[in-house]
C-alpha cells in the first residue's frame, strides 16, 4: 500500500468528515485530497520528479503536512528537515540527499536561501500559489510500496545528521501498528505538534488518516495554546514526549480536558512521578509507552502504563527484539541470562523498518549485524518478560569501576520538591574517572543554591551511596533537542552556566 493510495480511499470513504482542523485552514477530507492533488501537480511543475528528493524546510502545521502527503502522490520523496538545523546542517542534509528543490516558508526562507545558495539549489517560499493554479484531479502516479517515501534525519548528536530512507510498505505498517497499538479509534481527534522531521510526527499524522480521524495541527509548541487547541476541537489523543507531557500539567489546566482519553508517549523514557500525575489529572483509558526508532518505528510497546508505570512491555505487532550482550561485536545470539541488563536489537525483518542508512556503510556496520539492528538501549526484563529500559550504551557512567546508567538516578530527584527539571551525566574526576553528577533546574523562585543543596539531600534520603551525585549543579535549563531529547553531551562538554553548586563530602 502507497500512502497515496491511503489518503484517497480515506476520502473516498468520508468525504465529509473533518480531516484537518486547528491553525490556519479547516478540511474536510474531500478538500484536503483536493489540496494535496493539486500541491502534487504543482511541485511536478517546478521539476520535481518520481523518486526525486524534495526538501521541505517549513514550520509546522497544515502546509508541511499537506506538502509530505503531495510528495506521495508525486511518488517523490519526502526529506522534512528540522527547523533547528543551522544553515550549514541544512546544506549539508540537502546535499546529502542531493534534493531537486527546497520547499520553505517566509518564516525559514533566509535559512533555506544561505543553505540552498552554496550548492546552486533552487527554492521556492511560496508553492501555495501555483497549486491553487492546478487541477485538483489526481497524477496518477501510484509509487510501489517499496519505493522510497520519505528520509529522515536523526538528530546528529554525536556527528553529522544520517539519513533514513522509509519506503511507504514500512511508514503504512508503522501508521497501522500504531494505530492498533495505542488504541485509536475509527475518527479519532489528535494533536498535531510534534514535529513533522520526527518520527513521532509522521505517526501522529499518518495514522489519523488510517483511522479517518481528525489532525489538530499545531506549528509550534506553546503549552497555554496547546491546552486551548485541546479543550476547543475536542481531542481525545495525545502522544507526545514527556518534556511536552510535563510543560502541560504546569500550566494547571490538563484536567479540564474533558475530551481527552488516550495518552501515549515515546523519545524518552517518563519518570514514574510524571506517569501518576498524569493518571490523576486526565485518568486516560489508554496510556501507552511506545519503545521505538526513527529505522524501525516500533521495538516494543507498554501497554498500560498506569499499571506498571516505566515499563516497555513486549515486542510489538510487528516487531522481533532481544537482550544481547552490550559489548561491542557481540553477535545476535549473545543472549544474556533472565534479569541481566543487556542490550535491545530488534529484527529488520520488520516491516516498519528500514533497509539501511544513506549513503552511510560506517553508520550500517555499526547499527545492523545479520539481520538484527543494535539499537544502542539497555534494558532488563522482568519475570513477566516486559522490558525495562535502563539507559543508552553510550550514556554509561563508569564511576570507580562500577557502571552506573543516569536514568535511574534521574527518576528518583526528579521527585525532589526543589526540583523542576534533571539530567545526569558522568563528568571526569581524577580520583573516579568519571563522576555522577546531576544538573538540576531549581524549582520556581527557588534559591539555585539552597536547590543544589536540597537535591543532594534529598539523594541521600532516596539512593544507594553508589549511585548519589558527588556534585549537583543548578542550571537554568537541560539542554534538549527540538524533540525533547536530552542532549548530555552538551553538559559533558561543559557547554553549561551554573546558578549554584553542591558537592558530597
Amino acid at each position: 500500500m502507497d500512502l497515496g493510495t491511503v489518503m484517497r480511499w480515506t476520502a473516498e470513504r468520508f468525504p465529509e468528515r473533518p480531516a484537518v482542523r486547528g491553525h490556519g485552514r479547516h478540511l474536510s477530507y474531500r478538500e484536503w485530497d483536493a489540496r494535496t492533488n493539486r500541491l502534487a501537480r504543482a511541485l511536478a511543475a517546478e521539476g520535481v520528479r518520481p523518486g526525486a528528493r524534495v526538501a521541505f524546510a517549513l514550520t509546522g502545521g497544515e502546509p508541511l503536512a499537506s506538502l509530505h502527503l503531495a510528495a506521495q502522490k508525486l511518488g517523490a520523496v519526502s526529506v522534512p528537515l528540522s527547523t533547528r538545523f543551522s544553515p550549514d546542517e541544512l546544506r549539508y542534509c540537502v546535499t546529502d540527499a542531493a534534493a531537486a528543490l527546497i520547499v520553505t516558508d517566509e518564516a525559514n526562507a533566509a535559512r533555506a536561501a544561505a543553505a540552498a545558495g552554496e550548492v546552486a539549489l533552487r527554492t521556492v517560499v511560496e508553492i501555495d500559489a501555483g497549486a491553487e493554479r492546478e487541477p485538483d484531479h489526481a497524477l496518477g502516479t501510484h509509487p510501489a510500496e517499496t519505493d522510497v517515501s520519505v528520509m529522515l534525519y536523526t538528530s546528529g548528536t554525536t556527528g553529522r545528521p544520517k539519513g533514513v530512507p522509509r519506503t511507504h510498505r514500512a511508514e503504512h505498517s508503522a501508521a497501522v501498528a500504531h494505530a492498533v497499538q495505542t488504541q485509536q479509534r475509527a475518527g479519532e481527534v489528535v494533536l498535531g505538534v510534534m514535529p513533522m522531521f520526527h518520527t513521532m510526527g509522521l505517526r501522529t499524522l499518518l495514522t489519523s488518516i488510517v483511522v479517518g480521524g481528525a489532525w489538530v495541527g499545531q506549528p509550534a509548541f506553546d503549552a497555554d495554546e496547546s491546552i486551548e487547541l485541546v479543550s476547543t476541537e475536542n481531542v481525545t489523543s495525545l502522544y507526545l514526549v514527556p518534556t511536552i507531557f510535563w510543560s502541560l500539567l504546569r500550566t494547571g489546566r490538563l484536567s479540564e480536558a474533558r475530551s481527552l482519553d488516550r495518552l501515549a508517549y515515546a523519545g524518552a523514557a517518563m519518570t514514574p512521578a510524571l506517569a501518576e500525575r498524569l493518571v490523576e489529572e486526565v485518568a486516560p483509558r489508554a496510556f501507552v509507552n511506545h519503545f521505538g526508532s526513527t529505522e524501525i518505528y516500533t521495538f516494543t510497546i507498554g501497554p498500560d502504563v498506569a499499571a506498571k508505570p516505566g515499563s516497555a512491555g513486549r515486542a510489538g505487532i510487528f516487531s522481533r527484539v532481544r537482550l544481547v550482550a552490550p559489548e561491542p561485536g557481540t553477535p545476535p545470539d549473545a543472549l544474556v541470562a533472565p534479569g541481566e541488563q543487556g542490550q535491545v536489537i530488534a529484527s529488520l525483518a520488520s516491516p516498519e523498518a528500514f533497509a539501511g542508512y544513506w549513503q552511510r556503510p560506517d553508520a550500517d556496520a555499526k547499527a545492523i549485524r545479520d539481520g538484527w539492528y543494535y539499537t544502542g538501549d539497555l534494558a532488563v526484563a522482568d519475570e513477566d518478560g516486559d522490558l525495562w529500559v535502563s539507559g543508552r550504551v553510550d550514556d554509561m557512567i563508569n564511576s570507580g569501576g562500577e557502571n552506573i546508567y543516569p536514568d535511574e538516578i534521574e527518576a528518583a530527584l526528579v521527585r525532589c520538591p526543589d526540583v523542576d527539571d534533571v539530567c545526569v551525566v558522568g563528568l571526569p574526576d581524577e580520583r573516579w574517572g568519571q563522576a555522577v553528577t546531576a544538573f538540576v533546574v531549581p524549582a520556581r523562585n527557588a534559591d539555585p543554591v539552597a536547590a543544589a543543596e536540597k537535591a543532594m539531600a534529598f539523594a541521600r534520603e532516596v539512593l544507594p551511596s553508589l549511585k548519589r551525585p558527588k556534585r549537583v549543579i543548578a542550571v537554568h535549563a537541560i539542554p534538549r533537542s527540538g524533540v525533547g531529547k536530552t542532549l548530555r553531551r552538551t553538559l559533558v562538554a561543559g557547554e553549561f552556566e551554573p546558578l549554584g553548586e553542591s558537592t558530597r563530602g
